[in-house]
């Protein structure tokens, strides 16, 4: 498949697509005129590599996460990946807690105001 059906079917932009290939987090092979071709499972890697940006997970640790998300996984690495998602995760949590909280006094204020 071509990066504009790519782009078209992964709701990726063809510019994403090809930052996410120079970054090692998609391939694809080319063709003897030039253009890409993406492997048929490509729309589904792509999907995996925007929930992950979508999560914070940084490019950097996405190229290691990646092949224990689709299918790839390797017993050896994924543990300690692993772990480094858990910390994130916990990051994330800590801080959907103090908007929840900052929320919450905003809400309180707003109804002794009025």
């Amino acid at each position: 498949m071509q990066i504009g059906e790519l782009s078209e079917l992964s709701g990726a932009s063809v510019r994403s697509l090809r930052y996410y290939e120079q970054q090692g987090l998609l391939v694809s092979q080319r063709r003897s005129n030039g253009y890409r071709d993406y492997p048929g499972n490509a729309v589904a890697t792509v999907a995996t590599i925007r929930a992950l940006l979508e999560i914070g997970l940084p490019t950097a640790l996405l190229k290691d996460v990646l092949p224990c998300t689709v299918g790839e996984r390797s017993d050896a690495a994924c543990p300690q990946l692993l772990e480094r998602i858990a910390v994130l995760r916990d990051d994330v949590q800590s801080k959907a807690d103090r908007l929840s909280s900052i929320s919450t006094s905003l809400s309180a204020y707003l109804q002794t105001s009025a």
